[in-house]
């Protein structure tokens, strides 16, 4: 039986609004269409997974708790509107800050390919099949170390990115797209 592909969203800036560390459940924003891409990826083949590095733990900002607390905050908010993840994996890790465990250098941290690996290999997915969408060059490595497609978004800060540090990007994305939205059209359409 053939593995499934993925989409692997990174969470802040691409799936909700950017705010820094966002450190209360009552500060996450879904982006205009996030919940509409998902749902849409969830009446496809592809599962949905949010990949996402939150070194606000490692670096004392948010506790394991909180983040617990906002993923509820984030499923609730997309069940509002119709979509469900398939999975949510999470980099807690900081390679110079905070104290241990969270102070490491791991095979985790985005553009690290461990989060999918992981998602892989608990879901059965095939990563050649697969894309990552988020608004930092790093999910786009990221893409590339697993064999994937990668799709930049203008939303979070991917509008700097293509804008300003394209000159020290090693690799341009797939496709540059606006929104998640934008990019689950493009992905559907390939």
């Amino acid at each position: 039986m053939p593995r499934d592909p993925a989409v692997f969203i990174d969470r802040d800036g691409t799936l909700n609004e950017e705010v820094g560390y966002l450190n209360h459940p009552q500060r996450l924003r879904l982006i205009p269409g996030a919940a509409e891409a998902v749902r849409t990826l969830n009446n496809s083949l592809f599962k949905v997974i949010v990949a996402t590095n939150q070194s606000g733990i490692a670096k004392g900002y948010v506790s394991e708790a909180l983040l617990g607390a906002i993923h509820e905050e984030l499923i609730r908010q997309l069940k509002a509107e119709g979509a469900y993840l398939d999975g949510i994996y999470v980099c807690a890790h900081h390679p110079t800050e905070g104290e241990s465990p969270y102070r490491a250098l791991c095979d985790c941290r985005k553009p690290s390919p461990g989060l999918l690996l992981k998602a892989a290999a608990d879901l059965d997915l095939d990563l050649s099949r697969s894309f990552v969408v988020g608004d930092k060059i790093s999910d786009i490595e990221l893409a590339r170390r697993v064999n994937a497609k990668g799709v930049l978004v203008l939303t979070g800060y991917g509008l700097g990115e293509r804008d300003f540090r394209r000159h020290l990007w090693p690799a341009a994305p797939d496709h540059i797209a606006e929104d998640l939205l934008h990019a689950v059209a493009w992905i559907l359409g390939q």
